[in-house]
C-alpha cells in the first residue's frame, strides 16, 4: 500500500485500536472485476433518486478517455464529477471535459494517489464506492507482472455503506486542495450539501446489487469470447467475479445490520447458532456450509417488506397456498438472491424460514417436514437471537445475565413447540429438543465465536452444493439426498 495515497491514509485511521473506527476488510481484485463493478455502479446514477457527488481516479488519462463518453451521459445527471489522473492522455480536449460540472485534476507522477483507481458516489439517496491501487512488481511474485490486461490485479475494496464514502472524500478533496484550492472549496460545500439532513428516501439497493450482478455475470460471459480467452488463469478470473457477487448480497447484509441499532450481530450470531445446532445435528459439512452461509444472509428475507415477520405476532395460512413450494417472488428481499445461480438453494432456505410447523407461516404455507431443515433450523434460531437480544435490552445493562436470557428465550420457544402440527404450533419439536442442548453447552461456557465474515474474500462461503433445488432434495429419500433425518439422529 502506497504511503501517502487515498487507500493507505483511510487505512490508517482504520487500524485496530482507532476509537470509533472498524479495521476495514481488504481483498484482491483483477481488472476485469473492477470494470465491471465500476460500470455498474457508475450506471446507477442514470436512474437514482438524486444527483450525487462523483470523485474518481483513474491511473492514466488513456483510461479514462475509454470511459469519456459514457462519464458525458453520468455528468447530465449528477451535481459534480471530478477526474483525477495523470496527465498524459490529452483528455482534456474531450467534450466531456468542458462540461461546467466536470472537473479535471492533474496528478503529478510522483504523486501516489497516480497509481490508484477510485470511484466514489455520494449523494442524499445513493452511496458507492471502489477504492484500489495495482500491486506492485514485488506483489506479482515469481510469475511476474501480467500480460494481459485482464490479469493485472488491484487491492482494495468497496462498499455501499455513506458513512466510509463521506469519510473518503473528505481525505480526498483535502488531497486535492495542493492541486486546485478553489476546487476544493467548492468540493467541501457540495459535500456539505449532500451531508445535510434529508427526508429523501434511499434509493433500492436491491436494484444497485441486481445490477452488480448482471454485470459481473456479463463479464463472466466475456471470458469465453476468442479474444479474451486466458486458459491458464481464466478460472482465477471467473472465481474473482462470482466472490464479487457473493460480496455485493453480504454487503446489503451487512448495512441492514449496521442500521439496526438494537441487534447488529443479529447476522454473525444467527449464522454460529445455526451452524452449532447443524453440528449438533450431525449435517454434513455442507450442509453446515450452506447453513451458514444462509444465517448471514437470512436479513435479507427482511428487506423490501416494511416490516420484521420474525417479530410479527400473526400469520395466516395463504387460502391458495399450494401444497408444493413457492418460489421467492413472494418474498423481494430474497428474489434478488436468485439473480446469482448458485445462491438459488440459499434463497429457498431464507424464503422459507418464516413458515410455521402448524402450516399457518408465510410465504407458502408448508406444513412439518414440507417446509425445508435448514429454513426450520434458520427460523428457529432466528427468533431465539432475537428473543435474547430483547430480553437483555430489557433489563438493566449493569445486571444483565446472559444466562437468564437464554433460559427465558428457550421457554419462549417451547412454549412455541408442539407434537401436531396442529395450529398453534410454530417450531419443529425436535429442534427445540436440539436448541435446548445448544442453551445448555452455552450456559457451560461454549464461546459463541460470531465474527462477521471478510467480505472481500466470499468465495470461500460457496460449495459444490450450494445451487441445489432443496425441494427437488425433497423428492429423494433421506440417504439419495445425502441428509440425515432428524428421526434418524433421534433414533426414533
Amino acid at each position: 500500500m502506497l504511503e501517502g495515497s487515498i487507500l493507505h491514509k483511510l487505512a490508517t485511521a482504520h487500524q485496530v485500536g482507532q476509537a470509533g473506527k472498524r479495521p476495514l476488510n481488504f481483498g484482491v481484485y483483477y481488472k476485469n472485476t473492477l470494470v465491471a463493478l465500476c460500470h455498474a455502479l457508475e450506471d446507477y446514477i442514470l436512474s437514482a433518486g438524486s444527483a450525487p457527488l462523483v470523485i474518481t481516479a483513474f491511473q492514466q488519462g488513456k483510461w479514462y478517455l475509454q470511459e469519456a463518453d459514457r462519464y458525458g451521459d453520468i455528468a447530465q445527471r449528477a451535481n459534480q464529477i471530478v477526474i483525477m489522473a495523470a496527465a498524459d492522455g490529452g483528455f482534456a480536449a474531450h467534450p466531456t471535459s468542458q462540461r461546467s460540472n466536470v472537473a479535471l485534476v492533474n496528478l503529478d507522477s510522483a504523486d501516489p494517489v497516480a497509481q490508484e483507481w477510485h470511484l466514489m458516489i455520494l449523494s442524499p439517496t445513493y452511496a458507492a464506492m471502489v477504492l484500489c491501487q495495482e500491486l506492485s512488481a514485488a506483489d506479482y511474485g515469481a510469475n511476474g507482472v501480467p500480460t494481459s490486461d485482464l490479469e493485472r490485479k488491484f487491492y482494495g475494496f468497496w462498499t455501499f455503506e455513506p458513512g466510509l464514502v463521506q469519510e473518503t472524500m473528505e481525505l480526498t478533496i483535502a488531497h486535492i486542495q495542493q492541486y486546485n484550492p478553489v476546487l476544493h472549496g467548492t468540493l467541501l460545500t457540495h459535500l456539505h450539501q449532500v451531508t445535510q439532513p434529508t427526508d429523501a428516501q434511499r434509493d433500492d439497493l436491491g436494484s444497485v446489487v441486481s445490477r452488480v450482478v448482471d454485470y459481473l455475470q456479463h463479464s463472466h460471459a466475456d471470458l469465453s469470447h476468442p479474444s479474451h480467452y486466458v486458459p491458464t488463469h481464466e478460472q482465477g478470473l471467473e472465481n474473482n467475479l462470482i466472490s464479487n457477487e457473493m460480496q455485493a448480497f453480504l454487503r446489503i447484509a451487512q448495512i441492514i445490520d449496521q442500521t439496526d441499532l438494537s441487534n447488529p450481530r443479529a447476522a454473525a450470531e444467527v449464522a454460529t447458532l445455526a451452524e452449532m445446532m447443524g453440528q449438533l445435528l450431525d449435517l454434513p459439512a455442507w450442509q453446515l456450509h450452506r447453513l451458514r452461509l444462509a444465517g448471514l444472509l437470512h436479513r435479507l428475507s427482511l428487506w423490501q417488506t416494511g416490516e420484521n415477520l420474525l417479530s410479527s405476532g400473526t400469520s395466516a395460512r395463504y387460502q391458495d397456498a399450494p401444497s408444493c413450494p413457492l418460489t421467492c417472488s413472494l418474498v423481494p428481499g430474497t428474489q434478488v438472491l436468485r439473480t446469482m445461480p448458485q445462491l438459488r438453494a440459499i434463497a429457498t432456505i431464507v424464503t422459507h424460514l418464516n413458515e410455521r410447523w402448524d402450516g399457518f407461516g408465510q410465504p407458502a404455507g408448508l406444513v412439518g417436514d414440507e417446509i425445508p431443515l435448514e429454513s426450520r433450523i434458520l427460523g428457529l434460531i432466528a427468533s431465539f437471537q432475537q428473543c435474547v437480544v430483547r430480553r437483555q435490552l430489557e433489563q438493566d445493562a449493569s445486571d444483565s445475565d446472559l444466562n437468564e436470557s437464554l433460559e427465558q428465550a428457550l421457554a419462549e420457544c417451547r412454549g412455541q413447540q408442539g407434537t401436531g402440527p396442529t395450529k398453534g404450533d410454530r417450531w419443529d419439536p425436535k429442534l427445540v429438543e436440539s436448541l435446548a442442548l445448544l442453551v445448555y453447552g452455552l450456559q457451560q461456557g461454549i464461546g459463541l465465536p460470531a465474527t462477521s465474515p471478510k467480505i472481500a474474500a466470499g468465495m470461500w462461503l460457496l460449495d459444490s452444493h450450494s445451487s441445489e433445488d432443496l425441494f427437488a432434495l425433497l423428492d429423494k429419500s433421506p440417504v439419495e439426498a445425502g441428509i440425515p433425518t432428524i428421526e434418524a439422529i433421534y433414533g426414533y
